[in-house]
């Protein structure tokens, strides 16, 4: 059974709002994003990695209509019927570049 533990922080509020908007950004709960960079503080043995908005802007699939959806994957039906599609490998490279996973 995992157990938790809190961890309080005193921060800015100005801070926390700017950082809690990022991270709605990139769709990771605050408490996710200080698990994650604890974690990594303990492999990389130091403060380990910046955490950044991708270059591209992503689509978010929460903030989309039925219609923009249905727009979107119009979208990527044509792409593929085309011909253009990216391998798996790509694919991760790229998010591992653009989003630190």
């Amino acid at each position: 059974m995992q157990k938790t533990s809190n961890v309080f922080a005193r921060v800015e509020p100005e801070i926390k709002e700017q950082a809690e908007q990022v991270l709605i950004q990139l769709g990771i709960p605050m408490s996710n994003a200080i698990g994650m960079f604890l974690r990594q503080i303990i492999v990389q043995r130091g403060i380990p990695f910046e955490m950044r908005l991708p270059v591209r802007e992503p689509v978010s699939i929460c903030a989309l209509t039925t219609e923009q959806l249905n727009d979107e994957l119009e979208k990527g039906y044509a792409s593929a019927i085309a011909g253009r599609h990216r391998s798996l490998k790509d694919v991760v490279t790229d998010m591992e570049r653009d989003y630190g996973i």
